[in-house]
């Protein structure tokens, strides 16, 4: 029966895995059609640009909390203390990094002057 179950949590982790990289590839696409269809047609790219990274930081966020599922699942199973440890900082890692990238999309959502004039800044 344990073997049953670690290979179920094996192929849905792998399953998740899949889905994951097939939501960020997706999203990137998504993201860079637009944006360089836009800049083929115009001189200026800022407009598009903010669009473009809320596009791309959204596909991001929800393929990195697939990830994390899917290495929770890989840990379910008879973790050892290494693997928890590991597990640990995986789930840690990540999840700052989601969190800083809703914070990011948030701000840019809320305010997209900022935005702009921030890339405009950047790019001088």
């Amino acid at each position: 029966m344990h073997e049953i179950v670690n290979t179920i949590a094996q192929y849905a982790a792998y399953f998740l895995e899949t889905v994951a990289t097939f939501i960020i590839v997706a999203g990137s696409i998504r993201a860079l059609v637009p944006y360089v269809g836009h800049c083929l047609q115009a001189k200026e790219c800022f407009a598009e640009f903010r669009a473009t990274r809320l596009r791309l930081g959204h596909s991001l966020s929800l393929g990195l909390e697939f990830l994390i599922g899917a290495d929770i699942l890989k840990s379910a199973v008879s973790p050892t203390w290494q693997d928890l440890g590991q597990l640990a900082a995986i789930v840690a890692i990540r999840s700052v990094i989601n969190f800083l990238l809703i914070w990011e999309l948030r701000e840019t959502e809320i305010d997209p002057q900022k935005e702009t004039t921030k890339s405009r800044k950047e790019n001088q």
